[in-house]
């Protein structure tokens, strides 16, 4: 319904371009312009814009302190098998997955990106591209999935590391989550940090990484299924 789109970072947030929409009311959007409207937005929403920025930079923050999407690992999985699967074999164009698996932009970004921060897919010119651990956890088993995952996660989550890493050292191999949660506040806002910590502790439990009591709120070892 617009006529000006305006593109922002998310890591500074700031405006990072501007597409003018110029095709006339109404619009059908089965029109090839509309399509190809679509089409450069999502371009334009995955290009790099500097080489040198890492590629964790697609969340606020960063090392423990990075502000994470609370995103099931259902959608993960989903994702990663559409993208493998016929006729996308590994390589999907976003606007057309978006379509095919009824996702609003809203919804698919935030799976397409969490895929991205933990190497099993690249977003690239418009497409979603799966990387070598995103084929093999494509067409593992169910326990085999959940290593590639834990292995993923414990890489490039520092989050994920860091919880490991404390209930390794205590002998107890015990941690209350509040803990956690109040480091996080030291980088962030309180919603943001109970959102950060929830998406890392459900990553985890699923990956069998470490367990999660809820009725004491406590980080453990003991039984991380």
């Amino acid at each position: 319904m617009c006529d000006r789109i305006l593109l922002f970072s998310s890591n500074p947030g700031r405006v990072i371009g501007e597409i003018k929409v110029e095709i006339p009311q109404p619009r059908n959007r089965q029109d090839p312009t509309f399509r190809a409207l679509v089409e450069q937005i999502y371009v334009r929403m995955t290009q790099k814009n500097d080489d040198s920025q890492p590629r964790d930079g697609l969340f606020p923050g960063s090392g423990i302190g990075m502000a994470l999407p609370v995103v099931s690992t259902n959608a993960l999985a989903g994702l990663i098998e559409a993208i493998n699967a016929e006729p996308n074999n590994g390589r999907a164009d976003l606007p057309e997955l978006a379509s095919g698996l009824l996702y609003e932009t809203d919804d698919l970004f935030p799976i397409a990106e969490v895929l991205q921060l933990l190497r099993f897919a690249e977003l690239v010119g418009g497409d979603i591209k799966l990387l070598p651990a995103g084929r093999r956890y494509a067409l593992a088993d169910v326990d085999e999935r959940k290593k590639i995952f834990a292995q993923q996660l414990l890489s490039y989550v520092p989050l994920a590391a860091h919880i490991r890493r404390v209930l390794d050292d205590r002998p107890s191999h015990k941690s209350q989550a509040r803990r956690f949660h109040d480091e996080l506040e030291d980088f962030m806002s309180e919603s943001y940090a109970s959102r950060t910590l929830k998406a890392v502790t459900q990553w985890a439990r699923y990956a069998e990484v470490f367990a999660y009591h809820e009725t004491t709120d406590l980080f453990s070892l003991d039984d991380p299924t």
